[in-house]
C-alpha cells in the first residue's frame, strides 16, 4: 500500500489587505500518495495558487495541519521550512526559472550548493538527468541557446536532482507551443512511471489535466471536487 507523500487536514490561509482580510483557503483537505499524478485545476481566486504554495514549502498555512513525505512542516518557517523544500520539492515552472548566463548543467546543479550537510552530489548525476530529458549534446549551453521546450527540460532535470518526495510542475507548459507542450508532459509521465515521481500539476489546461490520475477542483478555497 503506497503511503501519503502529502497529507494536508483543515489548512486555512487568511491575508490580511489593508482593512482586509481574505481567506485564500477555507478548511481544505488533501491527500496524495506516493507516485501518483495529480492535476490541480479551478478559476482565478480558488487558492490554487495558495495550496501550491503551502504544498511546496514556500508558506505555511494560518491553521490546520500539513505532513510532506511524513515530516510535520505546517508550523516550520524561514530557514527550516527552506531546508524542507530544497530536500522534499523539485520545482517546474511556467517560466524556467533558469539562471540566464549559467549552462544547463550548472543550471541543474544548483540545488545542490544549498545542502545543508554540504555534500554534494557528483555532477554526474546531473549529467545523467540531462540525457535523461533529451539533452546530452546541450549540457554547455547557456538558456539563450536553447529552445522553450529546451529550457523547461532543463528545469525539470533540475526538479529531480535532490530526489525530491514530490514535484510541483505550475502550467509546465504555459509558455510552450502545443508540440512542446505535449512532448514536456510526455516526458513528466514517462518520469512518473520510470521514477515513480510524486507529479502534481497545477493548471488550467484540460489537455494537461487528461494525464492525471486523479484532477481535484477547486473553488472559493476548498475542494469543490475530485
Amino acid at each position: 500500500m503506497s503511503k501519503n507523500v502529502v497529507d494536508a487536514v483543515d489548512l486555512t490561509k487568511t491575508y490580511q489587505m489593508g482593512d482586509i482580510q481574505v481567506n485564500a483557503l477555507r478548511g481544505l483537505s488533501l491527500k496524495i500518495k506516493q507516485g501518483e499524478v495529480i492535476a490541480i485545476m479551478g478559476p482565478s481566486g480558488s487558492g490554487k495558487s495558495t495550496l501550491m504554495n503551502i504544498i511546496g514549502c514556500l508558506d505555511s498555512p494560518t491553521t490546520g495541519r500539513y505532513l510532506l513525505n511524513g515530516e510535520n512542516v505546517a508550523e516550520l518557517v524561514g530557514n527550516e521550512l527552506a531546508e524542507i523544500r530544497n530536500r522534499q520539492v523539485g520545482f517546474v515552472f511556467q517560466s524556467y526559472n533558469l539562471l540566464a548566463r549559467s549552462s544547463a548543467l550548472t543550471n541543474v546543479m544548483l540545488p545542490l550548493r544549498y545542502r545543508r550537510n554540504g555534500h554534494e552530489l557528483p555532477k554526474s548525476k546531473a549529467e545523467e538527468l540531462l540525457v535523461r530529458v533529451g539533452l546530452q549534446d546541450r549540457m554547455r549551453h547557456k538558456p539563450y541557446e536553447l529552445s522553450g521546450g529546451e529550457q523547461q527540460r532543463v528545469a525539470i532535470a533540475r526538479a529531480l536532482v535532490n530526489d525530491p518526495a514530490i514535484v510541483l510542475a505550475d502550467e509546465p507548459t504555459g509558455n510552450l507551443d502545443s508540440k512542446s507542450g505535449e512532448e514536456i508532459i510526455e516526458l513528466l509521465m514517462g518520469l512518473n512511471q520510470e521514477k515513480g515521481v510524486t507529479l502534481i500539476l497545477v493548471t488550467h489546461d484540460p489537455r494537461v489535466a487528461k494525464h492525471a490520475q486523479r484532477t481535484i477542483h477547486l473553488l472559493d478555497g476548498r475542494v469543490e471536487n475530485e
